[in-house]
């Protein structure tokens, strides 16, 4: 139980920090943030837990995948929220991903790249 509270602790912690620095430095905090900060966590943490080695190498290989039909939404995101708010913005921007995941998966699946079981 400690471990988990460890766990949750390290990663709530390395979320306030970015948050933290984006308050005062907004591309320092955005470098910080677009490091795979929370994925090398859990590829730490998988290791100390002692996953697979197919287990760990499968979770990075799928990470890169899931990655590329978000970085859309941090070039949409910016354009809507001067044009309609935060709320509106970052609700499209989530249905937007959502499409796009779904696209995604649909033309890498033709590829032999299978996302979703």
């Amino acid at each position: 139980m400690v471990y988990i509270i460890f766990k949750y602790a390290i990663t709530a912690a390395l979320v306030v920090i970015i948050s933290e620095i984006a308050k005062r430095n907004d591309r320092l905090g955005s470098l910080i943030a677009s490091l795979p900060l929370v994925t090398i966590l859990t590829l730490i943490w998988l290791h100390v837990e002692s996953a697979s080695t197919e287990k760990i190498s499968n979770h990075a290989y799928y990470t890169f995948w899931f990655v590329i039909p978000t970085l859309p939404m941090f070039l949409v995101f910016p354009v809507l929220n001067h044009m309609f708010g935060f709320w509106v913005s970052i609700s499209s921007s989530i249905v937007i991903t959502i499409v796009l995941f779904y696209l995604f998966h649909i033309l890498v699946s033709r590829f032999g790249i299978h996302l979703f079981p």
